[in-house]
């Protein structure tokens, strides 16, 4: 068993099979993209208005953050001063509506989106421009303009916490997701945070890199961080009396709850099934290591998964239906990458590797969209980020500079977080799949096992 819990520590991962086209491929770490050729209009051009009032200072600048981490828009930077009149010379007549999707667009939002001017918008080579401002009401209104179109694509109100209230920053993100929904019909991953642990605690960190939270208790040592799929809670494995015991807390109020049936052996790793009911988890005896999953809503029906007598099995992950489970076993010598029925029947190996050239595999997540599982492999000596194709069974490598492991998908299956000493030391990094760009989220020294959350709902607070 202690031989395990090292392995825990230092999981190790294999060798390359096919590169990705927008692998990381530089050693350069301060947001620029690599390893793609990156031509600049490609993505839509946004403009981020300026702010009249002081108080909304705060909420403009977390949007632009928020809106350059999406990775989908070139931010347009306003040239300072009265070089550029950024509204026509006599208010007009209001343009029409562009996409009519957005909230009644009375008041202050009216007032900009008749005065606007578009034509000069467009010749700065955006496509969306984005007001904040005050409303009479003590609400805050964000402004989506279609530039080409000439109107407003839609309009935000919300109601803001005072800037030193623990949900501000919440609600800001979630007008940020609100905005690229309204501009390119996706979801964001403003209003998300991430977990992870650091000196034996569980810590969130806003997706921005702001609002580091201590979540676990600081009486135990604690790992294995892991979301449930609506957002309000998170489980996590503290060591009590030399056994792994599993705990469920809530995000809004911090209140936790001990797992049942867990605390007797070394249980760890847990993953909630998508239905929210059940907890899978790994869990280590004298005679093994085993795959099990538990009711925690009835606290019962302990069942398990797999049988590996001379072997270990591990580290589940759901698919986003529910359906099938991946996980860690080392029935084939070293660890690889397998997958099975939720209820532990058709076991088979998932992703492909080279006996006795391969490396070990750990460390799997499925994708939010179903459709990829990422996991880190040993390279070499060393340990790179990969992706599954679930439908092709085809494997990528995803990162080739310095050690990198444990990855964790964003929600909206395109950004990934992952440990990296690329820096000279081990600390959270975020990537952006398709364009290769990557920045780092926490620039503290030994930060380990983040899991991204879902998109996180209204009611939850930034102070667990």
């Amino acid at each position: 068993m202690r031989r395990l819990l090292l392995g825990l520590v230092v999981l190790s991962v294999g060798p390359t099979v096919r590169r990705s086209d927008a692998q990381d491929t530089s050693a350069i770490d301060r947001g620029v993209r690599i390893g793609i050729i990156y031509r600049p209009g490609v993505r839509p051009g946004m403009v981020l208005l300026p702010v009249h009032a002081p108080a909304l200072d705060s909420v403009r600048a977390i949007l632009s953050r928020d809106l350059d981490y999406s990775d989908r828009f070139e931010l347009i930077t306003l040239p300072g001063g009265d070089s550029i009149r950024v509204t026509a010379a006599a208010p007009g007549p209001r343009p029409p509506a562009a996409g009519g999707a957005g909230r009644g667009t009375g008041g202050a939002g009216a007032a900009a989106a008749s005065t606007l001017n578009y034509p000069l918008y467009q010749a700065l080579g955006a496509d969306f421009a984005v007001a904040v401002t005050p409303a009479p009401d003590d609400t805050t209104i964000v402004t989506v303009h279609d530039v080409a179109a000439g109107g407003v694509r839609r309009e935000v109100r919300a109601r803001l916490p005072a800037l030193k209230d623990p949900g501000f920053r919440l609600v800001v993100h979630q007008l940020a997701d609100r905005v690229l929904e309204a501009a390119l019909g996706v979801g964001g991953t403003a209003a998300t945070r991430v977990l992870f642990v650091m000196e034996g605690k569980v810590y969130t960190i806003d997706q921005d890199g702001a609002d580091q939270q201590l979540v676990s208790s600081s009486d135990h040592q604690a790992m294995s961080p892991a979301w449930a799929r609506d957002g309000r809670r998170f489980s996590y494995m503290e060591f009590w009396q030399g056994h792994g015991r599993l705990f469920i807390q809530e995000v809004g109020s911090g209140k936790r709850a001990p797992v049942a049936t867990t605390g007797q052996a070394l249980d760890f790793t847990p993953a909630f099934s998508p239905d929210g009911k059940t907890l899978a988890f790994s869990r280590a005896t004298e005679e093994g290591t085993d795959l099990y999953t538990v009711n925690f809503k009835e606290g019962c029906c302990l069942q398990r998964l797999t049988v590996g007598r001379f072997y270990d099995n591990l580290s589940p992950t759901y698919s986003p239906d529910g359906l099938r489970i991946a996980f860690v076993s080392t029935r084939a010598g070293l660890p690889q990458i397998y997958v099975m029925a939720a209820d532990g029947t058709d076991q088979q190996l998932f992703a492909p590797f080279d006996y006795g050239a391969t490396g070990s595999s750990n460390a799997p997540e499925w994708s939010p969209d179903g459709q990829t599982v990422a996991f880190h492999r040993d390279v070499g000596g060393t340990l790179q980020v990969f992706v599954l194709d679930v439908r092709t069974r085809a494997v990528r490598q995803l990162t080739s500079v310095g050690r990198n492991e444990d990855p964790t998908w964003a929600p909206d299956s395109r950004h990934m977080a992952f440990v990296s000493d690329r820096s000279g030391y081990r600390q959270l990094w975020i990537i952006d799949v398709e364009t290769g760009r990557i920045r780092p989220l926490l620039q503290k020294s030994g930060a380990r096992l983040p899991a991204w959350s879902p998109r996180l709902p209204e009611t939850a607070s930034s102070t667990p």
